[in-house]
């Protein structure tokens, strides 16, 4: 097999051991929390569907629907046809955790309709951002193995945008969950109490999304490096 740096280990792949573990922990602190209030039904017995729809309204987003997904923590909001997808386990519950994920799902209908920067920037960079994570590690990869300095610095350039995607990922997802914190205290839909206990649960989610950007960040690093160490050799 071939190394960058010559025959033998690889030391540039410790760079990612950091990112793995914040990651391993946030997906397994992430599914404890939720596992957790999930089974913790809000004392005013709104289900995420009802309190989604009123909220919406409430924003002066009528026009927006919502739908049932299929699998488990499948929720998301489809900018372009404006509906929002609620998971099967989330979309009939008033548990706590079903309210805050789809109060979350809401903020992100409220950014779109406001045309929030963060999330106008991101959806720029969707198809690009796609491209250069599938791109990215053929080029790196080919460039090593033909010893072409071009091709690797190309995979680094694709993949630069893949990790620029997930930089602007993490104020969009931050300010959803701000404002769904807001609207389900002030609109009485959770109490003091379970909007903290909201707050626990998406900020447990958040952290996928730091650990996700750690390690995109950590991969570039390591690319540099590799790109840096075939240089020298040459």
């Amino acid at each position: 097999m071939y190394y960058p740096f010559g025959w033998g280990f690889d030391p540039t792949f410790l760079l990612l051991i950091p990112g793995i573990i914040l990651a391993l922990w946030a997906q397994i602190h992430v599914s404890r929390v939720y596992s957790t209030y999930s089974s913790v039904q809000s004392e005013r017995g709104f289900s995420a569907a009802d309190v989604a729809s009123h909220m919406l309204k409430h924003n002066g987003l009528p026009d927006v629907s919502i739908e049932s997904a299929s699998g488990k923590l499948s929720d998301h909001y489809d900018p372009k046809t404006r509906t929002l997808h609620l998971s099967e386990g989330v979309h009939d519950s008033a548990s706590i955790a079903a309210l805050g994920i789809a109060a979350h799902e809401v903020g992100h209908a409220i950014q779109h309709n406001e045309g929030y920067g963060p999330m106008k920037i991101r959806s720029v960079l969707v198809p690009v951002a796609n491209v250069g994570s599938y791109a990215a590690i053929p080029l790196i990869i080919l460039g090593l193995i033909l010893s072409f300095t071009g091709l690797i610095y190309a995979g680094i350039i694709a993949f630069s945008v893949a990790v620029l995607f997930q930089l602007v990922t993490l104020p969009v997802e931050f300010n959803a969950s701000r404002r769904a914190l807001a609207i389900l205290e002030g609109g009485g839909y959770l109490t003091p109490s379970e909007t903290a206990d909201a707050k626990r649960m998406l900020n447990a989610a958040a952290l996928t999304y730091v650990a996700a950007t750690l390690i995109s960040l950590l991969y570039l690093f390591r690319f540099i490096l590799i790109a840096g160490g075939g240089r020298r050799r040459d």
